[in-house]
């Protein structure tokens, strides 16, 4: 896999790279990639064009990001992987791995505000950082999915998070690459949470007014949440047989 060139010069020294899964986000990517270019200490922002039929991968580029594109839609783990992926072909030859932060692509000019997640992780205080949001967002109805995953991780962990579903998140390589493989689909934040506790990673939440599109409450949106609950659902049921080993360990 080689990632495409956009169109900005050669970047300036830095110890973070922004990978943005898109599908389809024409509308917001441009402005998106351009305030997640702002953030300090971001060098690279790779876009990961997820089998989009619009000018998504264009547009990224000719915002400066590095375009690597699925030639059909593979969902969002996945193009965390390969995001991921081409990050660490890129920081080959560096003497250190950038730290990864990963951004939803319709975040657009609210992306800046992201800085304060990249900070634990620097300073070496925590190994993934999870955003809550301080910017209130409707979101039609989708709160059984959360409290489906937040059980979930509680019941897995003992932690309690806030927003589980978020996936504004930095982690730092080691983490990320122990991880994986990332759960599927709609899983993947529920089930890198659980996974990283249990490996005793450090895990911390962070307030950041950051905001994205609401969710509707059309056909669409009602589909995308069902798939949602479903992948959640997998993804717990999936780490739930390490959970019944360990409760008869403790009998």
């Amino acid at each position: 896999m080689e990632p495409q060139q956009g169109s900005d010069g050669p970047p300036q020294a830095g110890d973070v790279a922004v990978i943005i899964p898109a599908k389809d986000e024409s509308e917001r990517i441009a402005a998106t990639v351009k305030a997640a270019l702002d953030l300090p200490g971001v060098d690279l922002v790779v876009v990961v064009d997820d089998g989009s039929c619009d000018a998504t991968g264009r547009l990224a580029a000719e915002a400066g990001a590095r375009v690597v594109r699925h030639s059909r839609n593979r969902g969002k783990a996945a193009a965390m992987e390969s995001g991921a992926e081409a990050v660490k072909l890129l920081d080959e030859g560096r003497a250190a791995p950038r730290h990864l932060l990963f951004l939803d692509a319709d975040l657009a000019e609210t992306a800046r505000e992201a800085a304060p997640l990249i900070e634990p992780v620097r300073r070496g205080e925590a190994d993934m950082t999870i955003a809550t949001f301080t910017t209130t967002v409707k979101l039609g109805g989708h709160g059984f999915v959360v409290r489906l995953s937040r059980e979930g991780i509680r019941r897995a962990t003992g932690w309690q998070a806030t927003q589980p579903l978020n996936g504004q998140r930095c982690l730092t390589r080691a983490a990320f690459a122990a991880a994986l493989p990332l759960a599927p689909g709609f899983g993947v934040e529920t089930a890198l949470t659980i996974d990283l506790l249990r490996a005793g990673f450090r895990v911390q939440e962070v307030k950041v007014p950051l905001a994205h599109r609401a969710t509707g409450t059309d056909w669409r949106s009602q589909l995308h949440r069902a798939r949602q609950f479903r992948d959640v659902a997998r993804a717990l049921a999936a780490r739930q047989p390490v959970l019944t080993r360990l409760a008869h360990r403790r009998r």
